[in-house]
């Protein structure tokens, strides 16, 4: 039985549908919802070969005529020599303004193909299948779409909110065990910046959860997707509580550009992240040391890295000043105030930056 969870967001609701084997609906989904007639399915080199022919056969046994477009694997594809070969594609086979997107892969192509579904024709329909944890949990979930510049990541995009997403979880079977494991980081998000229990949850059940116990597992990103639609609601284009979600994104995301976007995955990089605003939390915020201590070691427990990389922190520095959340060229991290709030827009001291990233 899947779980079926709203989006509220008036005339850009939708629904959120999790449970194994929820892949094979989407032709009957996408038929009821009036989507059509020409669909083009954009995934990944890994991802295309194993969902790709039973996506497009389900879509063609509902009546939809079906193109299908792959991309390299890698965070290098959310560039716009790629948005630009997707707006090729489309033209060449006859996409208009009734056809629609189908996302499917991991947060990369939800993010490519999100944001070349809003700025096609100025905006058409599109469906997300996220076959990693880390897009069930996070990205196939809000309608933040785009593509990175060279200095960062994130920097072009647009607010565009799917019309479905479907979460197989089956899928997460043939997902590698370092992007599982990396998925988790966003999954110990939510805890941390919304739900102590929840956090509390994933501390008891730390080993199941690592090995992927599949019961643990689907609940979990219902959970996480709960938690996420809710703060959607409530802020769809993150003028105030929806920044809570950049939760140690701040320097994941200079991490991920300092190493060329190879290094790490997002989830790792993320890790690192929130293992340094724990640590500035308890020097800023009143957040109990003791509490960072045991942020990190669920992270730990996980298989996430927490520890320091061996990186220049002038450069990883300098890539922080281009994050999203500046404001007036100033830094502003989200920092814990407790397990399970979090407090946005802190200024932090240079040199206290410096600091903790010594002492990670």
């Amino acid at each position: 039985m899947a779980d079926k969870i709203k989006v509220d967001l008036g005339a850009r609701s939708y629904e959120i549908r999790i449970g194994a084997g929820v892949l094979g609906q989407i032709g009957t989904l996408c038929r009821d919802l009036d989507l059509g007639p020409v669909a083009l399915v954009v995934s990944d080199e890994h991802v295309n070969p194993l969902y790709g022919p039973p996506v497009e056969a389900a879509l063609h046994e509902a009546g939809f005529e079906v193109g299908r477009v792959a991309v390299p694997a890698g965070e290098a594809s959310k560039s716009g020599k790629m948005l630009f070969r997707l707006y090729d594609e489309a033209l060449d086979r006859g996409l208009d303004r009734r056809g629609f997107v189908v996302a499917l892969g991991g947060g990369v192509v939800g993010d490519l193909a999100g944001f070349f579904a809003a700025s096609f024709l100025r905006g058409i329909r599109y469906v997300q299948i996220p076959t990693s944890l880390l897009a069930m949990v996070d990205s196939s979930v809000g309608g933040k779409t785009g593509i990175n510049l060279p200095r960062g990541k994130n920097l072009v995009g647009a607010f565009h909110q799917p019309v479905l997403v479907l979460a197989d979880v089956a899928a997460l079977r043939t997902l590698p065990a370092r992007e599982y494991t990396a998925g988790l980081a966003e999954v110990v998000k939510y805890g941390i910046i919304r739900d102590a229990g929840f956090f509390e949850k994933l501390e008891q059940n730390a080993a199941a959860l690592r090995a992927g116990e599949p019961a643990l597992l689907e609940s979990v990103i219902a959970h996480g997707c709960r938690i996420k639609a809710e703060v959607v609601r409530l802020d769809e284009r993150e003028r105030s509580l929806r920044a809570i979600l950049n939760f140690g994104h701040t320097l994941g995301h200079a991490v991920e550009q300092v190493t060329g976007y190879g290094r790490y995955l997002h989830g790792e990089a993320i890790s690192l992240g929130m293992a340094f605003a724990a640590r500035l939390s308890a020097r800023l915020t009143g957040f109990p040391p003791a509490e960072a201590d045991r942020m990190i070691a669920l992270l730990r427990a996980l298989g996430l890295p927490v520890e320091r990389p061996d990186l220049d922190w002038s450069a990883v520095r300098q890539a922080m000043g281009v994050d999203k959340k500046t404001r007036d060229r100033a830094l502003r991290f989200v920092l814990a105030e407790r397990i399970g709030a979090v407090r946005v827009g802190c200024e932090v001291p240079e040199e206290l930056l410096r600091e903790v990233w010594n002492q990670l």
